[in-house]
């Protein structure tokens, strides 16, 4: 019944461009913000960014500060995570949760503690090559 599906990953240049989608079905999406962490091969998941339901309010950990820009599209329930200005350590399976406490979700991005989230998809996998 509730489902979050990432979409758009893929292989580019360090320096390129990508939009990784969140597709969520089966929840009240505008009830929830919508953050995204990624894992780096033989690393932990860390946060990315994470928006809030009146889409006002966003957060981004500083390395992506400036590169990566999140936003929402209500009536197609989607979150977007645009990519810009990709480097090779920005190379990780990169995975969307939702929670209904944007103070909780921003906490988790931050810290990294990923753990107790009310829903997550499956990732996507986002390789970026020298």
């Amino acid at each position: 019944e509730v489902q979050l599906v990432e979409s758009g990953g893929g292989l580019v240049q360090a320096g390129g461009s990508l939009r990784l989608s969140c597709a969520a079905s089966g929840f009240t999406f505008d009830d929830y913000a919508i953050g995204w962490f990624r894992q780096a091969p033989g690393k932990e998941r860390e946060g990315v960014s994470c928006i809030g339901d009146s889409d006002d309010v966003t957060y981004y950990t500083d390395s992506v500060k400036g590169r990566f820009t999140i936003s929402s599209d209500n009536a197609k329930k989607t979150v977007y995570l645009h990519m810009t200005g990709l480097k090779p350590d920005d190379t990780a399976v990169y995975y969307c949760v939702a929670d209904r406490s944007l103070y909780k979700t921003v906490v988790k991005v931050r810290t990294g503690d990923y753990h107790g989230m009310d829903y997550w998809g499956k990732g996507t996998m986002v390789t970026v090559s020298a």
